[in-house]
């Protein structure tokens, strides 16, 4: 069995795992973190810095930083972690949606928008190798266009897409997204997989204040998602999810986070005079 060592960043929520065959060492990195203070516009690496005393302490070779989606609420450390592990950063084969449509708003003239920044998409199906480990991609679109679910062994890391049973889903109203394709994501490619395999989630926000909790069952998901059973009629999700969005005010991060992410997590192109900018829009004037 793989294990699986958790990390978690309370300034985002954010669960990053590490996965590992104990018999070889070959491992994998899955949603990293790359610490950002907005009010002074610093980057620091308390996170990453975590991750790699664990990999190192466990002599562990990381072979991929997997990537869930591009992520709105935190700013990936995934091209840091490629150029200190010498590891390949892994998405979905559907990112460059994701880079059409921010480099679109945001007018990012020189954001590619084929891919290019990420050294491995994959397809719906698609398994990779990283040693010893087997990583299918599940396409799990709906939170985003190009969310991915990766299944190693009985393990699957849903990012953003299904979260503990006593908060729900992931929110559907960021451009492109859609609940009916989360619906269908979710009832017909994680819940027919067996109820005993584990999920590990991409944030836990601690509902009602209780103790941090990363894991749960697909079967116990189909029983208790408060949001997603096995038997939630479609329009009556579809529905909620709407109502409940309509409510949310965007992450604090999303635009500092999307326009560095779309690209693995590389830093903006320095100008002309050396300085590196990010665009935040005004909605409305």
């Amino acid at each position: 069995m793989t294990n699986i060592q958790h990390f978690f960043d309370p300034r985002t929520w954010t669960l990053t795992y590490v996965a590992w065959d104990p018999a070889t060492r070959d491992a994998v990195i899955i949603d990293s973190v790359l610490d950002f203070d907005p009010v002074n516009l610093r980057f620091f690496e308390e996170s990453m810095d975590k991750l790699l005393a664990f990999v190192s302490e466990n002599e562990l070779a990381v072979h991929g930083v997997l990537e869930t989606h591009v992520h709105a609420d935190h700013i990936t450390a995934a091209h840091r972690l490629r150029k200190k592990l010498d590891a390949k950063v892994v998405a979905s084969s559907a990112v460059p949606a994701i880079q059409a449509t921010f480099t679109d708003l945001l007018e990012l003239n020189d954001q590619p928008t084929d891919g290019t920044g990420f050294d491995v998409l994959l397809d719906h199906g698609e398994v990779w190798r990283a040693g010893s480990l087997a990583i299918r991609a599940i396409h799990t679109p709906g939170h985003t266009p190009a969310c991915v679910t990766y299944q190693i062994d009985d393990a699957v890391f849903t990012g953003d897409s299904m979260f503990m049973p006593d908060f729900g889903t992931g929110r559907c109203d960021f451009p492109k997204g859609s609940a009916e394709d989360l619906y269908d994501s979710v009832m017909e490619r994680l819940y027919t997989l067996p109820d005993e395999t584990r999920v590990f989630v991409g944030h836990d926000y601690q509902p009602g204040g209780r103790p941090l909790s990363f894991q749960t069952t697909i079967g116990e998901s189909k029983k208790a998602n408060i949001q997603l059973q096995a038997d939630t009629p479609r329009e009556q999700f579809v529905q909620w999810r709407a109502e409940r969005d309509a409510t949310l005010n965007l992450p604090s991060l999303i635009f500092n986070s999307v326009q560095i992410n779309v690209n693995a997590g590389r830093l903006p192109t320095p100008s002309e005079r050396g300085g590196r900018f990010m665009k935040i829009p005004v909605l409305q004037a």
